[in-house]
């Protein structure tokens, strides 16, 4: 993967809400999980506060000094072409990422939904958070919330994805981005009310049916990520995306498995607590949706075949 560093960052679409996200509390999740209108919906989820422990050390590949942020400086003025460094910074390559995936759906999402794409932000925090759905620890991993429209993302989950669950390579992180986006389209489309309705774990629920799906919606994302323009509408985003990349979130897919998560926490596999699919049923649906490069070709809801 290779940015372009020409390319405008559109740093709107993101915010950097900083420690506790304005709740000035503790830790703790008060917050109700699942796929519901009122829930949380995430990467990995409840399981990571067991797995993990709750909050996180800085990322590794941050590239030191807190991963090159400037506390307390404009992130407009940070992710600006004019500053060299500007692509060092974490919150900047994920702004970019969060551009190029919504850019990607602003095209795509007509053609599913009979409808205008309808943006969401980003909130990049650390430690807890508050949401529209709650209060949320670091614990939860990435996720998005139905409730405010809105994806939620301490940055330090990076580290925890490569250190813990070995997927270190960096297009692990747009994949992250990508599912929790993918989220966001259910949102619209209505498919996370409906899978509320439905039961929540067991290895065929509507949970599982839609976090598989959300892995095939982001593999139609890369699939096309090399299309994103940046802000100007003139310059990619991504210089390149290679056959190694597309092996990296493949990589992610299955470490966040649930049997694989289930067993790094040293439980036994137990198909009735699954709430986001299998390690090889993760691989599938994202490498699905890269192969075909259509949204369309992602209804898990639609097949027993998961």
């Amino acid at each position: 993967m290779e940015l372009n560093e020409r390319a405008e960052i559109d740093t709107s679409q993101v915010n950097d809400v900083g420690r506790g996200g304005g709740s000035g509390g503790g830790l703790g999740i008060p917050i109700p999980g699942g796929g519901g209108r009122g829930g949380i919906i995430g990467i990995v989820v409840a399981v990571l506060v067991a797995l993990l422990g709750g909050g996180f050390g800085l990322n590794a590949m941050t590239n030191g000094d807190e991963g090159g942020q400037a506390g307390g400086t404009d992130l407009e003025e940070v992710c600006a072409t004019s500053n060299p460094q500007h692509l060092e910074d974490l919150r900047c390559r994920n702004a970019l990422y969060v551009n190029s995936i919504q850019g990607y759906w602003q095209k795509a999402y007509p053609e599913l939904g009979n409808a205008k794409y309808e943006p969401t932000v980003t909130n990049f925090f650390q430690a807890a958070v508050n949401t529209g759905c709650g209060q949320a620890d670091s614990g939860v991993g990435p996720f998005y919330c139905p409730a405010d429209r809105k994806v939620y993302i301490d940055l330090s989950f990076y580290d925890e994805l490569a250190s813990r669950f070995g997927a270190k390579g960096e297009f692990a992180q747009p994949y992250v981005l990508a599912h929790e986006y993918g989220h966001h389209i259910q949102n619209l489309l209505g498919t996370n009310e409906k899978a509320g309705q439905g039961d929540q774990s067991g290895p065929r629920s509507a949970s599982v049916r839609l976090e598989l799906q959300a892995d095939c919606y982001a593999g139609a994302w890369a699939k096309n990520a090399t299309e994103s323009k940046d802000k100007t509408g003139q310059e990619p985003l991504f210089k390149s995306i290679t056959a190694s990349d597309i092996s990296e979130a493949v990589q992610a897919a299955e470490a966040i498995g649930d049997d694989s998560i289930q067993e790094r926490s040293g439980g036994q596999v137990n198909p009735d607590q699954f709430t986001h699919g299998t390690s090889a049923q993760r691989q599938r649906w994202f490498q699905q949706g890269y192969d075909r490069g259509d949204p369309k070709t992602c209804d898990t809801f639609g097949t027993d075949q998961l």
